[in-house]
This record gives C-alpha cells, sequence and structure tokens, in this order.
C-alpha cells in the first residue's frame, strides 16, 4: 500500500517537475539541475511518509540552487501546512501566486491554509475564482458556506449546479442533508451551564428545550448512546444540526447510528458532509474515518474500506 501511495507521489511530481524546469533560472548548470532534482524527488518521498520537516530540508537545498521556483514555493507550503505551520505557508503559497496568479494548484492551496486557520470569508472568494475558471469547484464553495454556516449561499449555489446540469454524488448529499434543516440559522452563545452527568434523559431534554446548549444536547446523546437507543440518537442529531449546523461531532454520531441501524448509504453521506468541518482534531478526523470503514464494510466496497484505513494510518502516523 505504501509503494501504491509513493508511485503516485512521484506522478503527481513528475507534472509539477515539469513547471519547475520551464521555470528554473538560465544560469543553472548541469550538475546543479542534477542536484536540484534530487532534492526534489527526496522532498517528495519524504513528503509521503509524512516526515515534513525532512521534506523542508531537501527543498532548502533545492531553493538555494534556484530562489524562484513556483514548484519548490509550493511544496514548501504543503509541508509548513502539514505541521501546522500556517504563517510560514502562507508566505509561500503567496510568493507562488505573485509568479502565477491563476494557477488553480496554488489557488486551491491557499484555500487549504485559509480553511485550517478558519478564515472561512477569505477562502470563500478564492473558490469563488476556482470556480469560474472550472465548475468542478463548485462543491467546495458549497463546503466554505456550510463551514461560515451561510446556508442560505450554499443552497442558492446547489440550486445553480443543479440548473447548469453539473450535479455531483457530494452535490447530492449536501441537498439531501440541507433539506432537513432550517431555513434561518439561529446563533446563540454557548454557555457554562452545571453538570447533568446524573441527570436523567427525559428532565435533560425539558431542560434543553428551553436552554438549546450544546453542552446538555451532548449529554443527550451521550446517555442514548450508552443505552443503545440509535433510533434515537440519529433523530435528535438530526435535529440539533438544525441549531448547530457546523458542529462536526453531530455528523459523526448521526453517522454513527446509521451506522447501527443498518442504513450505510445514508451513513456515508453525512459522514462525508461532516469531516469538512473537521479542523485542527485528529482524534475526532480518526473517528469519522472510522464510521466510514464501518460503512464501507456494510456496503462491501472493499476500494474505499482501504482508502480510509489508508487514512486512518496516517493519520496516527502523524500523531
Amino acid at each position: 500500500m505504501k509503494g501504491n501511495r509513493l508511485h503516485s507521489i512521484f506522478i503527481v511530481g513528475m507534472v509539477f517537475f515539469s513547471i519547475l524546469v520551464s521555470a528554473q533560472k538560465a544560469t543553472i548548470n548541469e550538475d546543479e539541475q542534477l542536484m536540484f532534482q534530487t532534492h526534489f524527488f527526496e522532498a517528495l518521498k519524504q513528503k509521503a511518509i509524512n516526515n515534513y520537516s525532512k521534506a523542508i530540508e531537501n527543498l532548502e537545498k533545492c531553493y538555494e540552487i534556484d530562489s524562484t521556483n513556483v514548484a519548490v514555493f509550493f511544496e514548501f507550503s504543503k509541508n509548513y501546512l502539514a505541521l501546522k505551520k500556517y504563517f510560514e505557508a502562507e508566505i509561500f503559497i503567496n510568493k507562488a501566486l505573485i509568479k502565477e496568479p491563476n494557477n488553480n494548484y496554488l489557488l486551491s492551496q491557499k484555500v487549504a491554509i485559509l480553511k485550517a486557520q478558519r478564515n472561512f470569508i477569505d477562502a470563500i472568494e478564492i473558490q469563488k475564482k476556482l470556480m469560474d475558471a472550472n465548475p468542478k469547484y463548485s462543491d467546495g464553495l458549497v463546503v466554505l458556506y456550510l463551514q461560515n454556516s451561510d446556508l442560505e449561499a450554499a443552497k442558492k449555489l446547489i440550486s445553480e449546479i443543479k440548473e447548469r446540469g453539473l450535479t455531483t454524488l457530494k452535490t447530492k448529499a449536501y441537498q439531501k442533508y440541507l433539506d432537513t434543516r432550517a431555513k434561518v440559522i439561529i446563533h446563540k452563545k454557548l454557555t457554562e451551564v452545571d453538570d447533568y452527568k446524573t441527570t436523567d434523559i427525559d428532565s435533560l431534554k425539558k431542560i434543553y428545550v428551553e436552554k438549546k446548549e450544546f453542552k446538555i444536547l451532548k449529554e443527550i446523546l451521550s446517555k442514548e448512546v450508552t443505552e443503545e437507543k440509535f433510533k434515537q440518537v440519529y433523530l435528535d442529531s438530526k435535529a440539533a444540526l438544525d441549531l448547530f449546523p457546523a458542529q462536526p461531532y453531530l455528523y459523526k454520531i448521526n453517522g454513527m447510528a446509521l451506522n447501527k441501524l443498518g442504513k450505510y448509504n445514508e451513513a456515508v453521506d453525512v459522514l462525508t458532509i461532516g469531516i469538512d468541518f473537521v479542523i485542527d482534531d485528529m482524534k475526532m478526523e480518526a473517528e469519522f474515518y472510522m464510521q466510514l470503514i464501518i460503512s464501507y464494510e456494510g456496503l462491501n466496497k472493499q476500494k474505499d474500506i482501504l482508502k480510509y484505513k489508508q487514512k486512518l494510518q496516517e493519520l496516527r502516523q502523524r500523531n
């Protein structure tokens, strides 16, 4: 499996290497070019095994040879983002974008950096530019609207996608889930509440109806899971998404309940939407992958099972 991943990385590397060669300084001699290639592909190899610091060391060698290369800037940015060094990641992607402001790969990387910092407003503006260049980026804009709690913009965009005949499976999943939500987003400040662990479910639900606090809701769902009331977990978490549409926990628990009820296709829809709301939380991300593995095992889709097992393994290696 690791061999296949490395092979894919090198294929992608070759694509960018074609950019790299055409953009290299004319003053670079043959020996320097060979050394550049060696360090560049070593950087790709190290990134493929999640050794991002080592990848950066090799990119620094490339930078010493050619300090103007877009592909090097791009790889610097990706490795710094993986290390959650957002300031450095943004510096290098901005350097690349100065040279190639309309490069979709570079713009997508800038969006990823902004999303990681929860700067959805700026990310949306860049994603719009991407969508104008290629409609395939439409789903990414829907996700950003959802992450920014702008449900109306998400619905409007989905309608436009459908009108243009560009609906994808993911678009359908977003539409299906948005159809169950309230049209008006209710913003409430979450406040500290008493410890409700000793309170029974019925009493908690009465308190929740009055206060609509997320902490109470989590306690209700936790108790329902413990008592294996999975149909009720599904119904309560689904209803709660009207109030808290950007809470990944609710998507995860809703997907888990659907898995327990044997509704694997529905679980996949929910989980693949919800995971987009997971930012900088490796434990939550791993829980999504585990639920997706369960869903695809229920659907007997071996390719997808292997895909998410690999994602889970990569995540554990980073931790």
